[in-house]
């Protein structure tokens, strides 16, 4: 099974979006695991990890966390009397968030996962590098584009 949808078939994009909603969760209480494992995610994408936080709300009301990559970020809420964890993963460049999505879900061990793609920056037209290939893997300070005209 696929963690994330295939979205190359509809051309390049600035980066992919995956909006990822677990149920029937677990671990949804403890921040100081869910540091590493937000780490471990991102790296399994291949992106670069800048900083990782995490908060506690106390009284086992869950935690919310980010990691802040180069490539954009991860964030996670959640909420433990639900059972329920919402994943927010942006990356751009040559990252994957489909293997974050894979080691999030090996960690949360959801009993059902809804997981939706957004590509971001699809409309725009990318400029091409010199070797003729579309700019939509490089990191978003790369190369330019032009705003598609109304």
């Amino acid at each position: 099974m696929k963690d994330v949808p295939d979205t190359e078939q509809n051309g390049p994009a600035l980066g992919q979006h995956v909006i990822a909603e677990f149920y029937g969760a677990v671990h949804l209480l403890d921040p100081v695991a869910a540091e590493d494992v937000l780490r471990a995610a991102a790296i399994a994408a291949g992106a670069t990890v800048l900083q990782v936080s995490t908060h506690d709300f106390g009284d086992r009301a869950g935690f919310t966390g980010v990691a802040l990559l180069a490539e954009s970020h991860i964030s996670i809420h959640t909420w433990p009397e639900h059972g329920f964890a919402a994943i927010d993963i942006f990356m751009c460049g040559d990252a994957d968030p489909g293997r974050s999505v894979a080691v999030l879900a090996d960690h949360f061990q959801p009993a059902h996962r809804e997981v939706q793609v957004l590509r971001r920056g699809a409309r725009l037209k990318v400029a091409s590098t010199a070797g003729g290939e579309p700019n939509a893997t490089k990191p978003h300070n790369a190369g330019t584009t032009d705003v598609p005209q109304a």
